[in-house]
């Protein structure tokens, strides 16, 4: 199983403002789209909301504190913390999990998430919720795409480079 992270950033490091993304990237999502399709996707509740559908074609995993929430939708598995999720998929048939947002569980999943994906937009944007700030000690920037309107960052735990 490989853990990946995989976000849309503004130059200024936004992914967020008011429970939304603020800006809308039709190429960025079909990227987002064909990046992750038939694999599992794991997001937090915020995420879940802003979202408020299951993305077709993938397992659609929502972590939340919230013991009772419900979501009436197969294709959706709710876990209790990040921990209870992740001992799931050590059992599971998804070879590659994507943690799709927002903050507070980028930031959890940091310590053991293995490549990064990240659609760094061609412009700033306002927004009150921010991606965590990138250890270069930690991770290693393995290739860059460029695109029209944003550039697909790939970053490498150095602990996982080849000699």
């Amino acid at each position: 199983m490989k853990i990946y992270i995989i976000a849309a950033v503004s130059k200024n490091n936004v992914i967020g403002r008011n429970g939304a993304v603020p800006w809308h990237s039709k190429s960025e999502l079909e990227f987002f789209k064909h990046t992750t399709m038939g694999s599992a996707v794991l997001m937090g509740r915020k995420t879940w909301d802003s979202i408020g559908k299951p993305l077709t074609g993938r397992l659609n995993v929502v972590i939340t504190r919230n013991k009772n929430l419900s979501i009436p939708f197969k294709e959706v598995i709710i876990f209790y913390s990040l921990n209870e999720a992740l001992a799931f998929f050590r059992t599971s048939i998804y070879e590659k999990i994507y943690i799709i947002g927002g903050a507070e569980v980028f930031n959890e999943s940091l310590e053991f998430t293995d490549e990064m994906m990240l659609s760094e937009m061609n412009f700033e944007a306002e927004g009150n919720v921010y991606f965590p700030e990138i250890n270069g000690r930690i991770w290693a920037l393995n290739s860059s795409e460029v695109f029209l309107d944003f550039t697909v960052h790939h970053y490498i735990r150095r602990d996982n480079l080849k000699d």
